[in-house]
């Protein structure tokens, strides 16, 4: 506990320097000139990962079509494990199987990894995606998302399983897992030690650097924005200090990720629950208060999935934007997740398996369908092709504020909470690759939770548009490297699954 303090106060020195260092000098025109170096390799690298193919007269991104494609077939391939084993999920979450073991590897508990994972993927994609679905494709993308997200549940079965089993165990009892490394040794395993290296150090350059964007500059941004917004805009005291709110979120970004997968666990696993339950049962409010409109919502959603109207592609155009927004969302097959799950105190790969079903459900099956029926009760309209007006968080507001008049500042704390847990989060995803490619050092650790920490600083001082869309395409390309690898391990998952229910059903575990 003490080197721990120690490191804390190290970091958030250097953070604190490094921000005071930045906030007095004048970095006018620095975003600006960054942006427009960084735009021509953010475009070509977008143009190669999002490339898209016409089907049925509507665009179709491959990457978006391998996500889903994957969870598809581990669906089929395991024999509807997202259904079969949904209760064996929850009662393992429940601490059913879990033995009071201090020498069982792993450093967090089975709910602590579940919340840590969820953290990462429940966000403002929650809010504003599920609008943006609604407002070009109608209600009918809702069902495709929660397709999506129910096959999701089996690729994140299949990726966790494998991230436990493949994990690094380090001589101070911390462990690391993740696509990195069941890429190395897995497909070392099958004899193909030099693609699976190779697809290993891929994922993990992929990873580190989309981190600082996605799951760093974007989440502070965001929750500086909306704090403005809600303040006043540029009446508010804040409009002309982001460095400062920027310097605020570092500072408490650094005292929770220099702990380790530990400390973040501990904040996730009380922060997770309370903030999802926060906007969770102020949307039940708004649709009890619309009750009557219920049961139109849910034959809009229906019925819109099949016969949209007014949306290039037809049925097949909303089924493709409801796939990529719940890809975006919940990020099954992408592999990020199975890094936190990883960190579990087991010594069966095939648990944490089960628990990470759990995380496809809550984010997309769950808190995004309930978005999706405050907007249609409220401010959808019969009849016309999406919500008019407005789109994004904007239209979230709106819907929940035609009940509840206050809600914005409500929405406001939600998304600042759901931006905070994804960077805690994803900070550990960046720490993984970090670590992969240059060891688990003290002192490498302590560089790599300093730069990110400066990282949500200048998310919310500078506008780098080019480096996002750079690192958005990065986090989705670290995606193929995921796919190619559960191709080739699909058998293994399939053995673990058998064996483990073989002991389980003889009392062997």
């Amino acid at each position: 506990m003490r080197d721990i303090n120690t490191l804390r106060v190290s970091v958030l020195s250097i953070v604190a320097f490094a921000i005071a260092s930045f906030s007095n000098t004048a970095y006018a025109g620095f975003d600006e000139s960054v942006n427009e170096w960084f735009k021509p390799i953010a475009k070509a690298m977008s143009d190669v990962i999002f490339v898209s193919v016409p089907i049925a007269g509507a665009d179709a991104p491959v990457i978006v079509m391998l996500l889903v494609s994957c969870g598809l077939f581990f669906t089929l391939y395991l024999g509807f494990i997202n259904v079969r084993g949904f209760g064996h999920a929850l009662k393992i979450v429940r601490g059913d199987y879990s033995k009071d073991d201090k020498h069982t590897p792993g450093e967090v508990s089975h709910f602590q990894a579940l919340t840590t994972a969820v953290s990462g993927t429940v966000g403002v994609g929650n809010v504003a995606h599920v609008a943006i679905v609604i407002s070009i494709g109608g209600p009918g993308g809702t069902f495709w998302m929660i397709v999506a997200g129910l096959v999701g549940m089996s690729s994140k079965f299949a990726e966790c399983t494998l991230g436990v089993k493949y994990r690094q165990q380090n001589p101070d009892g911390s462990v690391f897992g993740g696509p990195m490394f069941y890429l190395e040794k897995g497909m070392a395993a099958l004899n193909f030690p030099k693609l699976g290296k190779g697809l290993a150090v891929y994922y993990a350059i992929c990873i580190v650097i989309g981190t600082l964007g996605i799951g760093c500059m974007f989440q502070s941004n965001q929750a500086y924005v909306i704090f403005v917004e809600t303040t006043g805009a540029e009446a508010s005291y804040f409009a002309n200090k982001a460095w400062f709110v920027g310097a605020i979120l570092g500072i408490m970004t650094a005292f929770v990720i220099v702990g380790g997968i530990k400390s973040i666990a501990a904040v996730t696993s009380k922060l997770v629950p309370f903030m999802a339950g926060l906007y969770v049962i102020t949307a039940l409010i708004v649709i009890g208060a619309n009750a009557d409109k219920l049961p139109f919502a849910i034959l809009a959603i229906i019925e819109g999935a099949f016969s949209p109207e007014g949306v290039t592609g037809g049925m097949i155009g909303v089924l493709i934007l409801g796939f990529r927004r719940a890809a975006f969302s919940n990020e099954a097959g992408i592999g990020s997740a199975s890094i936190a799950h990883s960190a579990v105190k087991t010594k069966e790969p095939v648990t944490e398996g089960y628990v990470a079903m759990l995380e496809p459900f809550i984010d997309t099956v769950v808190i995004c369908t309930i978005t999706a029926l405050v907007i249609i009760v409220t401010v959808y309209e019969p009849g016309v092709t999406g919500a008019t007006g407005i789109s994004g968080v904007e239209l979230t507001s709106s819907a929940f504020a035609s009940v509840i008049p206050w809600f914005p500042y409500v929405l406001t704390v939600v998304i600042i909470l759901f931006a905070y847990s994804t960077m805690v989060a994803w900070s550990y995803y960046g720490l993984a690759g970090w670590v992969y490619l240059f060891g688990n050092g003290t002192a490498t650790k302590m560089s790599y939770n300093v730069i990110f920490c400066v990282f949500v600083m200048l998310g919310c001082a500078i506008k780098l548009d080019a480096v996002l869309d750079f690192s958005d395409a990065m986090v989705f390309a670290m995606a193929l490297a995921n796919i190619i690898g559960l191709g080739f391990m699909a058998p293994v998952v399939k053995r673990e699954i058998a064996d483990y229910w073989k002991r389980l059903e003889a009392r062997k575990i």
